[in-house]
C-alpha cells in the first residue's frame, strides 16, 4: 500500500471516513485509469485514479456523480492527477445476474427481474435529465432489494450541456450507429443522446443473453485484429448484421427491434422496460 499512500495520500484519508482502517484490492488499471476496492471494518469504499489524460475524464466522473442524487463522493487532486471515492456498491453486476441463463442451468426469472431492473434505472436517469454515454454489461449492479444502481459515469452529460471538446466514443461493440457515423465524419463535439442509451441497453442485454457482442462481425469479413476505426466506419453504414444467436428469441425480438430501428423510431428505456417485462419467461 505504500506506493498508493505516496501517490494519493488524502484519497486514503476519504476512504477510512468510510471504511476505517482499510485493506486495499487493485480493480483495474488501464490507460491511466485505475480502480481500487478499499475495505474496512465499517464499510467498503471505492477509490478512483485518473492520471494524465484521463485526469480531466476522472475529474468529470466525479463531477457527476456530485451533482446525481443517492450518489455520495469526495474529490481532490494529487501531483499526479485526480482522485475520487465513493461508497462501494455491493451486489453482482447485470453480466454475472445472466451468467446461469448463459450456461444454460436457467435463472431466467432472475434474468428478467435484472433486465428490466437495468432499463428502469437507465429510464430513471433519463427522466432526471441525464445521458449515461458508456452503458456495458458491468455498469448495473442489482442490489438485494431489487435497486440497480448505475457505474461509470466517465462518459456522462446532462442534456443541454456538453462537457468535453471530443467525443471518440466509448465500447466500440455497443456504440449506436448514429453515433459512429459522427465521430467518422464529424463534427465535433459529439453527443450521446437518450435514444444512443438505449441501443447500448439492448446491446448490453443482447451481450448478457448470448454472451457475444450483438453484431456478427465475420460475415461482414471484420474481425479481431480490425482497427477500431474500420468497425465504427462499418457499424454507422450498418453493414454488419446482427447476431444470429437467439438463446432467448421472446427477449431478444424486443432486444433486436431497438438495435435495428433508427434512433426516433427506438423505444425509449422506459419503453423497453415494459415490453421485456410482458415476455412470458
Amino acid at each position: 500500500m505504500g506506493e498508493f499512500t505516496r501517490e494519493a495520500v488524502e484519497a486514503l484519508k476519504a476512504a477510512q471516513e468510510i471504511c476505517g482502517p482499510l485493506e486495499l484490492e487493485e480493480i483495474s488499471n488501464r490507460r491511466g485509469s485505475a480502480v481500487w476496492k478499499a475495505t474496512g471494518p465499517r464499510g467498503i469504499a471505492s477509490i478512483k485514479l485518473g492520471t494524465g489524460e484521463a485526469a480531466e475524464v476522472t475529474a468529470r466522473e466525479a463531477s457527476v456523480l456530485d451533482q446525481l442524487p443517492g450518489y455520495a463522493v469526495t474529490a481532490g487532486r494529487f501531483d499526479a492527477g485526480v482522485w475520487f471515492v465513493t461508497p462501494w456498491l455491493v451486489g453482482p453486476s447485470t453480466w454475472q445476474v445472466f451468467r446461469p441463463l448463459r450456461k444454460g442451468e436457467g435463472g431466467r426469472d432472475e434474468a428478467m427481474a435484472a433486465a428490466v431492473g437495468l432499463s428502469r434505472a437507465v429510464a430513471d436517469l433519463h427522466a432526471k435529465g441525464w445521458v449515461h454515454g458508456d452503458l456495458q454489461p458491468q455498469h448495473g449492479i442489482h442490489g438485494e432489494d431489487g435497486t440497480v444502481r448505475l457505474l461509470d459515469f466517465a462518459w456522462s452529460r446532462q442534456v443541454g450541456t456538453t462537457p468535453w471538446t471530443t467525443f471518440d466514443g466509448t465500447m466500440i461493440h455497443l456504440t449506436a450507429p448514429e453515433l459512429a457515423a459522427r465521430i467518422t465524419t464529424g463534427p465535433q463535439p459529439v453527443r450521446p443522446t437518450p435514444a444512443s442509451d438505449v441501443y447500448a441497453l439492448a446491446g448490453t442485454l443482447w451481450t448478457c443473453i448470448t454472451g457475444r457482442w450483438p453484431l456478427e462481425y465475420a460475415a461482414a469479413k471484420l474481425g479481431r485484429d480490425t482497427p477500431v476505426a474500420e468497425l465504427r466506419k462499418a457499424i454507422a453504414a450498418r453493414t454488419v448484421p446482427l447476431s444470429a444467436r437467439t438463446p432467448w428469441p421472446t427477449v431478444q425480438n424486443h432486444l433486436r427491434n431497438a438495435l435495428l430501428s433508427e434512433p426516433d423510431d427506438r423505444p425509449t428505456a422506459a419503453e423497453l422496460a415494459d415490453l421485456v417485462q410482458t415476455v412470458d419467461t
